[in-house]
């Protein structure tokens, strides 16, 4: 009763009603009456019931005026962000469902509060979140609140594919990937034409070439990339290779390396500095005999089309490799900024065979048509020789490889970069391509230019990547 007479009390006094002294006796009967506490129970209890419903009311507006910030999607890209009730401070929440995901490619996981897949559509998505809190009735109509997530294009669907002139004198395949037998081992490659061209419908300017030389016992493999500025540099890139292994093919006889291979043995076996010395003469004599054969029959080309020669620009590196009973036997030359990888059979150590031509000249590289190259003081240092008694892979690559993968010359001679690359190639990357170094697949070529169409923001130049294994 107490209660009801403080209510009261404090009814009147809002009304400016004071109950005086002489109706206290009155006051004390009026508030005992069972209607009269009756009365202020009802109305105490709709006071709660309105202050619960407006707290309700203004808790559920805040939620929905509550920004929420989803990480952006890609088309095509797996996605998978937490609707965190926690921390957005959505502790109340007692019922959650998320709509208007069909046909998204992202499902809503309702325990752990996920939102994944891979979205199919890009623009602003609008998702409903139909929720209830505590306090409100089971069978209320659940609260609607809009939560957008931006799902971006596939960036590679943005670029065209348009294809190179076939009328084109110079026009070669925009991509060709083939496997075979390279000695004892394999050898699988891939040329690939980078998106910049096919966007605009221009041509591969990388090439490469192989062949084994069975007369001999050797093999050479050459790979090149054509300055994308010169106007003919598929064509220098396509010829520079082809050159190279006439040039082997036809100096290169079983009589002429007869002493080569007493020395490299005598080198084996006692690794003596006159052995070594004519080895190393050897070497300098032949490759640098061969890229000069290069250099020249473009000249001569070039002045038959009555084009100046930078207009057949194109980088050159290549491998000469014989199997001998005690080893392998490999001369590397290069020129340009494509590198030449050596990994040894346990994959602990990395060779590289050639140096790039990159950073000396202001970032700008040299190409195999540049007579400098052949008068510079450093011409004998772009050689290399290496006998070993095994190893796992050999590759030869171009920039549109070099670059994404290693980033930085320095990247090129530490044995953990290699070995990531090559979990990359077998699979470790986000497209889940893989490449099976197994000697039966059969399949190998076409696994390694279905994995070749990484893609890496700014690295769109053409790719080519040999790997003799």
């Amino acid at each position: 009763m107490e209660e009801t007479k403080k209510y009261i009390q404090a009814f009147l006094s809002q009304n400016k009603i004071e109950v005086p002294p002489s109706k206290l006796s009155l006051f004390d009967d009026f508030i005992a009456k069972e209607e009269n506490i009756n009365s202020v129970k009802i109305i105490q209890e709709n006071q709660k019931m309105i202050m619960a419903n407006w707290k309700l009311k203004t808790r559920i507006e805040d939620i929905l005026l509550q920004p929420i910030s989803l990480p952006n999607g890609t088309v095509n890209k797996k996605y998978e962000t937490k609707l965190d009730f926690i921390k957005l401070g959505w502790n109340d929440v007692i019922y959650s469902e998320i709509k208007d995901l069909d046909d998204s490619g992202l499902e809503f996981n309702n325990e752990e509060e996920l939102i994944f897949g891979n979205p199919i559509i890009s623009g602003d998505l609008k998702i409903k979140l139909l929720f209830r809190i505590e306090g409100e009735l089971e069978d209320s109509i659940l609260n609607e609140k809009i939560i957008t997530i931006i799902i971006n294009p596939d960036p590679k669907s943005l670029w065209k594919d348009i294809e190179s002139d076939k009328n084109d004198s110079y026009w070669k395949e925009d991509n060709v990937a083939i496997s075979s037998d390279f000695l004892d081992k394999n050898i699988v490659i891939a040329s690939k034409r980078g998106r910049s061209h096919a966007n605009v419908g221009s041509f591969r300017d990388d090439d490469f070439a192989f062949k084994n030389i069975n007369d001999t016992g050797w093999s050479v493999l050459a790979v090149s990339d054509g300055a994308g500025s010169a106007n003919l540099s598929r064509q220098g890139s396509k010829m520079s290779c082809n050159l190279v292994l006439s040039y082997f093919e036809k100096n290169f006889t079983v009589e002429y390396l007869k002493e080569f291979d007493e020395n490299l043995l005598k080198h084996h076996n006692n690794k003596d500095e006159d052995s070594s010395k004519k080895i190393s003469h050897f070497v300098y004599d032949n490759l640098s005999k061969a890229a000069w054969f290069v250099h020249k029959e473009l000249e001569k080309f070039a002045i038959k089309l009555e084009r100046p020669l930078k207009d057949l620009h194109a980088t050159l590196i290549f491998a000469i490799v014989k199997k001998y009973d005690f080893g392998y036997a490999i001369l590397t030359f290069g020129v340009g900024d494509c590198p030449i990888g050596l990994l040894n059979k346990d994959l602990t150590e990395i060779k590289l065979m050639n140096w790039l031509d990159v950073g000396e000249f202001g970032g700008g590289t040299r190409f195999i048509t540049m007579p400098e190259i052949f008068q510079s003081d450093k011409f004998s240092t772009r050689f290399g020789f290496k006998l070993v008694e095994d190893f796992s892979y050999l590759m030869l690559m171009t920039d549109g490889i070099y670059d994404p993968k290693f980033v930085v010359e320095a990247n090129l001679e530490k044995i953990e970069k290699w070995n990531e690359f090559l979990e990359d190639i077998k699979g470790k990357n986000e497209d889940n391509c893989k490449v099976d170094f197994n000697k039966d697949n059969a399949k190998i070529a076409n696994q390694l230019s279905t994995w070749m169409d990484f893609w890496n923001p700014g690295n769109h130049d053409d790719r080519t990547l040999a790997i003799i294994y």
